[in-house]
């Protein structure tokens, strides 16, 4: 099973070149937890060895609805690396994307580390030095996004890159519980969301995000950017689209795809 899980994720990673994979009934049941984030690993640890450096996580399948649409009761997480993030206002090269899809997040990044046992929101509340505006920009090594849960975990969250507002406020003052948001491409309103929409609060999903990853000893370290999930429906974006978010109390974020053969 360990060369078949091997296997699986060099599948994965030969996958970003730009050709889609079926989806992993061979080596992963839908809900294969242990398997998939094995998977996950094994491409986490051939990517640091490559040179790529560790900036956070994120958290997905935070709205229920997704949930139950994929047969789980619990978020998922994948791996934000440096080389992911796009600038705000910046523009993403067509060849990065395969079949992207846009969500806007609220980001938290970490002033302090997040450690030990039982933490709690109130302890992820103290850890945060900044919150920002985010999209992230999912993507689907997979097929016609036919994911099943094991799908997306071993494919790193269905991952691909994000921007983050330049600007940044603290946490105090904040209401991430209302906030709303507002996702526009090309000056079209495409998605409206909540701060509720994302396990009830954001705050929700990075204490989930927390206590996961100390349970399996990989502990959040102050510096680390939590992306906590989306505020309202993804939608699939195009070469050549504007992406912008706007969230209450946060401000704006944007991005650029390149066009073909840029």
């Amino acid at each position: 099973m360990g060369r078949d899980l091997e296997n699986t994720a060099a599948r994965l990673r030969d996958a970003y070149a730009g050709s889609v994979i079926p989806p992993l009934r061979d080596a992963l049941e839908p809900n294969d937890v242990d398997g998939a984030y094995a998977v996950q690993a094994i491409n986490t640890r051939f990517w640091e060895a490559a040179g790529r450096r560790i900036v956070g996580r994120k958290v997905g399948l935070t709205a229920k609805a997704v949930q139950q649409q994929l047969g789980v009761d619990q978020p998922d997480f994948g791996v934000l690396f440096d080389d992911m993030e796009v600038a705000d206002g910046g523009v993403i090269l067509a060849g990065r994307l395969i079949q992207p899809k846009a969500e806007a997040e609220v980001a938290l990044i970490l002033g302090s580390d997040l450690a030990g046992p039982d933490i709690t929101r109130a302890d992820v509340e103290a850890a945060v030095a900044e919150v920002a505006a985010a999209i992230e920009i999912v993507d689907s090594r997979i097929a016609d996004w036919k994911i099943t849960f094991a799908d997306t975990v071993a494919d790193n969250g269905s991952s691909a890159m994000f921007a983050l507002s330049e600007t940044r406020k603290p946490l105090a003052g904040l209401d991430l519980w209302t906030c709303g948001m507002a996702l526009e491409v090309n000056g079209a309103l495409v998605s409206l969301g909540a701060g509720c929409a994302c396990l009830g609060h954001p705050l929700n999903a990075a204490a989930w995000l927390a206590q996961t990853l100390a349970a399996r000893g990989e502990p959040l370290r102050a510096g680390d950017i939590i992306l906590t999930g989306a505020l309202g429906p993804m939608v699939p974006i195009q070469p050549g689209d504007s992406v912008r978010a706007t969230i209450g109390g946060l401000g704006t974020v944007s991005f650029s795809c390149g066009k073909e053969g840029a």
